[in-house]
């Protein structure tokens, strides 16, 4: 486990330049300090790795330093084959390319192995879309990652939930999240790093510009923390409602959170008490509608008051 350890922090530095203990110890998931000892241990064994202080710091190796250690394990070529997004591939015009870095890595793994990576692209098959959603493919899909490969500013013109504006953006990454595609990029003007859906680019400009990638940042964490900061600030209302056993299966088969409540916490006649996040009065009216009488809303007032209402409108309109 420590030599794995060791021989990751050498292929991290070598990928990626310069990295920060903190970030180090995020990615091997182990604390700083164990992050430390291992520098310690790399350099007394002749590693030429270093430390700079200071807001842009973090542990390098010497420039022209690498090392040939990058043999894969039977694990570690197994789970290669775990991360294959053919679709993906292919909107990002990198089809192709993935269908034939899979035929090398295959080649060029021992006899036996090449057996276990076979059954495990034979038999694990990865659906990144929803059931009955469409897969969204942006008409500028391919500018755009064009673009973050090779740190060039663009200039787009962006529909927002309220308005179009014109922006200047340093594209830093982009995800693919349940069949939507999202650009993580940097203001020029405020220089504040953000969110936004590729398909609601409506148009784009690479300029010749190229611009310098943050030293710390990381796609995925970022990513992380995005995720956890939408959710907490999209859904500050909680709908207080009884839920019957049907209810709750379509609730879980939905995939919309909830967490028991009431006194006792126990089940009444097999209803529970719940609470359900919700983004405003009327979104959660609409989803929990879907429910019917599965479900018993105690709260809000200005919620029940919504469902009444719909309700109301639904039974006018299908009332002989």
């Amino acid at each position: 486990m420590k030599a794995s350890r060791l021989l990751s922090i050498l292929m991290l530095l070598q990928a990626r330049t310069r990295m920060t203990a903190p970030a180090l110890a995020r990615l091997l998931e182990v604390s700083e300090r164990t992050v430390l000892r291992d520098i310690d241990q790399l350099s007394a064994a002749g590693v030429p790795v270093w430390g700079e202080r200071g807001r842009n710091g973090g542990f390098l190796l010497r420039a022209g330093w690498s090392t040939d250690l990058t043999g894969l394990t039977e694990a570690e070529a197994s789970a290669l084959f775990l991360a294959g997004l053919p679709d993906a591939a292919t909107e990002l015009g990198l089809g192709a390319a993935a269908a034939s870095a899979r035929l090398k890595v295959i080649a060029g793994l021992p006899a036996p192995w090449r057996e276990q990576a076979g059954r495990v692209a034979d038999r694990l098959h990865i659906d990144p879309i929803d059931w009955y959603r469409v897969a969204e493919t942006p008409a500028r899909l391919r500018e755009v990652v064009a673009a973050v490969w090779s740190s060039r500013r663009i200039e787009v013109r962006y529909q927002s939930w309220d308005r179009v504006s014109e922006r200047q953006l340093d594209p830093l990454g982009v995800v693919l999240k349940a069949g939507a595609w999202y650009l993580v990029a940097r203001s020029v003007r405020s220089q504040r790093i953000a969110t936004y859906r590729l398909a609601n680019v409506q148009q784009l400009e690479v300029s010749d510009t190229c611009f310098e990638r943050p030293r710390n940042f990381q796609l995925a964490h970022y990513w992380t923390e995005s995720i956890v900061r939408f959710e907490a600030e999209l859904n500050r209302l909680k709908a207080h409602a009884r839920l019957s056993p049907r209810g709750a299966s379509w609730l879980a088969n939905a995939r919309l959170k909830c967490v028991p409540c009431g006194a006792s916490g126990d089940a009444i006649n097999g209803w529970r008490e719940v609470l359900i996040p919700i983004e405003s009065i009327e979104h959660g009216a609409r989803q929990l509608l879907a429910l019917g009488a599965e479900i018993e809303v105690l709260g809000p007032p200005e919620l029940r008051q919504q469902l009444a209402r719909i309700a109301h409108a639904v039974l006018q309109a299908h009332c002989d």
